[in-house]
């Protein structure tokens, strides 16, 4: 599962996307919007997206990762929109055998999706609002 929506991420969606009888671990991740940026208060964050593009990267992220790990499943959900303040804008989840696999596939694949899906982040403040340039893996 691969998706970008401007609806509410579900978790559970993911998790049982990527579920299996022969899997003994799912790592999962959740981005949440969080309430402050270098010292200014976050009122909410806006992203924007050509949908069409940004699913195929999360599916070639997703091929990527099979190719990296032994993994059975990956799920990959971007929430585009206004996202207020402690709501979900991204979810990942990885299944593997093994746990070290699945933890070391889902952290790729939040830093993949960070510096190659074609998503631009808006944050608003109390004075002002910008777009945000993009990240280097492992900045945050």
């Amino acid at each position: 599962m691969f998706r970008i929506t401007r609806e509410d991420l579900c978790l559970e969606e993911l998790v049982k996307a990527v579920e299996s009888p022969e899997v003994g671990a799912i790592a999962t991740f959740s981005g949440t919007t969080r309430n402050h940026s270098e010292g200014r208060k976050v009122l909410s964050l806006e992203y924007e997206t050509f949908e069409g593009m940004a699913e195929k990267k999360l599916r070639e992220i997703g091929e990527e990762i099979k190719k990296q790990w032994r993994v059975k499943g990956v799920a990959i959900a971007h929430r585009i929109g206004r996202i207020e303040v402690g709501e979900a804008s991204v979810m990942i989840a990885v299944s593997a055998s093994h746990r070290k696999e699945a933890f070391e596939a889902c952290r790729y694949a939040i830093d993949r999706v960070k510096t190659v899906v074609p998503i631009w982040k808006k944050e608003f403040f109390e004075d002002g609002e910008r777009w945000v340039e993009g990240k280097t893996p492992n900045t945050e």
